[in-house]
């Protein structure tokens, strides 16, 4: 093929790529220019991408009509805490399936990876009956408790741990390093990509929750912010304006989780498929 030839088809490609990603984008400008908007006036067609008079004070009504400030601090509480304690416990667990040698390993690891497989929603109501018999219904101990875990991260982290060799490990046993050593000290500095790749998807997965706190937290003062901003729905009408302001406030820190990590991202995703 001809440079011009192949200089034509970058171009397509690119072009495609571009149209892609204006799709992509699409929502995400509808509910920005909404957020400007007059509830009467969000689903007017065609649609006004640029209001005439934007409405400004949404991002400030949003503030004083509900508690905005108590639900953004409840769920990066819950956020932060369940996405360290997935950090850990994956890559501790994957560490052990990859690294370590025991009596059925390999079994115990394709039963635990099962669970992926398993629907939430079959399993939903024992968890709820479990954790009205702890006394864990309206605190955020049960949403963290039943998060704290994730077979997902545990099959991505043990794909790239494989990928690591294990001559590294077993230099370091002879040099009378301990299996905690071994892990906290060459694993985890190995794994950055991997590591930041689980910080995005569970960063996004806890903060966007919604059936998991409207189930346990019941309190004003315990909601997170997606549970808070269905207090503008009423039996007969929505403030679509402020739910739409308040989706944009809400998009803000996963934004800058994903656009501080970017760079790993696709490093990490590649890199956990390497090894089966």
């Amino acid at each position: 093929m001809s440079k011009s030839k192949k200089a034509a088809v970058r171009i397509i490609l690119y072009l495609l790529l571009l149209i892609l990603a204006l799709v992509m984008l699409t929502p995400f400008a509808w509910m920005l220019s909404a957020s400007l908007k007059l509830s009467k006036d969000v689903f007017l067609f065609p649609i006004q991408w640029i209001p005439e008079n934007p409405r400004w004070s949404n991002y400030s009504d949003i503030w004083s009509k509900i508690p905005l400030g108590i639900f953004i601090a409840n769920t990066a509480k819950l956020t932060v805490i369940i996405t360290l304690l997935q950090l850990f416990t994956s890559s501790f667990a994957a560490y052990a399936f990859a690294k370590l040698r025991f009596k059925g390993r390999d079994l115990l690891f394709m039963g635990y990876i099962a669970t992926i497989a398993v629907p939430w929603q079959a399993y939903m109501v024992p968890q709820f009956i479990i954790m009205s018999r702890l006394h864990l219904n309206n605190t955020h101990t049960a949403i963290i408790l039943l998060q704290a875990f994730s077979a997902f991260g545990v099959f991505m982290m043990r794909q790239f741990y494989q990928s690591i060799p294990d001559e590294l490990c077993e230099a370091a046993r002879i040099d009378g390093m301990s299996e905690y050593g071994i892990y906290a000290k060459i694993m985890l500095p190995l794994s950055k990509p991997a590591l930041s790749t689980i910080t995005i998807f569970t960063f996004v997965a806890v903060w966007n929750d919604f059936l998991g706190p409207l189930i346990y937290l019941t309190k004003t003062e315990l909601k997170t912010i997606q549970i808070g901003l269905r207090m503008f729905i009423s039996q007969y009408s929505a403030e679509y304006g402020l739910i739409m302001s308040g989706s944009v406030i809400a998009l803000i820190p996963v934004l800058i989780v994903f656009l501080s990590l970017q760079k790993y991202f696709v490093e990490g995703v590649a890199s956990s498929g390497l090894k089966g």
